[in-house]
């Protein structure tokens, strides 16, 4: 690895702890959720973010430019690239290596669906990634999810297992990969993967406990941290919800602990 890469890498992992608790708040286009209050009033939710001190925010380059300004350079920025739906209504890439490094992130994210007719086409964006990003010793992050023949995200530990392996396969920095809910079946994915591994948020869950519950699984089997959306700008104390799971991340808290931090 070379130096540039591992000077933005050990921003984002910048916490004692060796994990990362990052927000996502990318998620506008890609799960077609319309305009629901945590995306519709951004700077709002940026904010409220912010006052949480997360590890690394991920955001596409409009919100970057328009509204990351005034916490340049206090937390780790990882630039959003994929426009992409599941259901492959979307493969489209909005921001390029070039962007990043102009941008002044620390990483580059990208995304990938795995299984089905468009597997191949993904991996080779994310190909495509990592060797521009090793022009310029940009980490890649790849957020990968396995999909079943109708092209819904699954949770099998063997699919997950799979994506895990197709995205190290393509060279990506770190990837970003949902719990598979079997504690055993994820540690033996989180060790035979050779590089950090991190956990997707995951969909809304009903609860926060219920959200934080699984990261706590997570965590306890390995994963270096997780990239949290829905389960944070959904909540109505988005504040909260960061100290939450950066008890459970960082702290080892179990979901019932952490919920202490909540209006700390």
């Amino acid at each position: 690895m070379g130096l540039g890469k591992q000077i933005r890498l050990n921003r984002v992992f910048s916490h004692p702890s060796g994990r990362l608790c990052s927000i996502a708040i990318d998620h506008f286009m890609v799960y077609n959720l319309g305009l629901p209050p945590g995306l519709r009033h951004m700077k709002t939710t940026l904010d409220a973010v912010m006052g949480a001190q997360p590890d690394a925010v991920t955001m596409h380059k409009g919100i970057a430019t328009s509204l990351w300004g005034q916490y340049a350079g206090k937390t780790a920025f990882i630039l959003q690239s994929s426009g992409v739906r599941p259901d492959d209504s979307a493969i489209e890439q909005y921001a390029t290596i070039e962007d990043a490094v102009r941008l002044g992130a620390d990483a580059f994210a990208v995304v990938a669906f795995v299984r089905g007719k468009s597997e191949a086409q993904y991996l080779r964006a994310v190909a495509d990634c990592v060797r521009e990003g090793a022009k310029w010793e940009m980490p890649v992050i790849c957020h990968v999810y396995p999909r079943d023949e109708k092209l819904n995200i699954i949770y099998t530990p063997d699919d997950i297992a799979w994506a895990v392996h197709c995205i190290v396969e393509v060279g990506a920095d770190v990837v970003k990969v949902p719990y598979c809910g079997d504690g055993e079946a994820h540690a033996q994915i989180v060790a035979d993967c050779p590089v950090p591994l991190v956990a997707a948020g995951g969909p809304k869950t009903p609860t926060l406990e219920d959200a934080l519950g699984l990261m706590a699984d997570a965590v306890r089997v390995g994963v270096r941290g997780g990239t949290v959306g829905r389960n944070i700008w959904g909540d109505g104390n988005i504040g909260g919800a960061v100290r939450a799971y950066k008890a459970v991340i960082h702290e080892g808290k179990t979901a019932q602990e952490a919920l202490k931090n909540l209006n700390a």
